[in-house]
């Protein structure tokens, strides 16, 4: 029997949702592709009315005083923090969750971030380039199997506030380095360089959420 034109319909899948990667600089492209590979639809953003386009907003991992110098320049820094503290959810790897966080360590002499999570972020502590590292990480939330995490001169929390969900942390050190305060999320390792994609489907169901 031949389904109906109707029916077939009824089976395509609702479009997913518009999701930025801040495109300044870092691993822009793997975000962008696993957020495809999930379902959304992920678009690069680099200019102010591009943010004014997406649901959410991923910020990749990099060199965060590179991109907070470059935000500067582009004249984003007011719009970012406008639509975060608007309640735009967002996802930071690595250099983004330095970005998110209220307060840094061990910044550059004037660093400033969008802030989003209340929490203190140390710059670089886990070591330098040279000190990568794979860790199996435990996540509070994700389903599965512990998650194995990437760690190139990453950051760790070193403080947070109560509205701070802690969701891992690395077992050999006992740091936490993967964070959630309502829609904003962060990690101190790269999921976006593992074939993994947990992280940004339970992003992508956080957007879901507030759309």
């Amino acid at each position: 029997m031949t389904a109906s034109p109707g029916a077939a319909l009824a089976r395509v899948p609702p479009p997913g949702p518009v999701i930025g990667v801040l495109a300044l600089q870092g691993d822009v492209a793997e975000h962008l592709a696993a957020l495809r590979a999930v379902g959304a639809r992920p678009v690069p953003v680099r200019r102010p009315a591009e943010l004014d386009e997406v649901a959410g907003l991923v910020i990749p991992g990099g060199e965060s005083t590179t991109m907070w110098k470059l935000a500067v320049i582009f004249d984003l820094m007011e719009p970012l923090r406008k639509r975060l503290g608007s309640g735009l959810p967002a996802f930071g790897s690595c250099a983004g969750m330095i970005l998110l966080a209220d307060r840094v360590e061990d910044g550059v002499a004037g660093q400033e971030t969008l802030g989003g999570i209340d929490m203190t972020v140390r710059r670089n502590a886990f070591g330098r380039q040279v000190d990568s590292f794979e860790s199996d990480i435990a996540l509070r939330g994700v389903p599965g199997p512990e998650f194995r995490a990437v760690f190139i001169r990453a950051p760790w929390v070193e403080q947070i506030g109560p509205a701070v969900e802690i969701i891992g942390t690395e077992a050999r050190t006992g740091r936490i380095v993967a964070v959630r305060q309502g829609p904003a999320l962060a990690t101190a390792f790269h999921p976006e360089l593992t074939p993994d994609l947990r992280i940004h489907q339970l992003f992508v169901d956080m957007v879901r959420e507030r759309s």
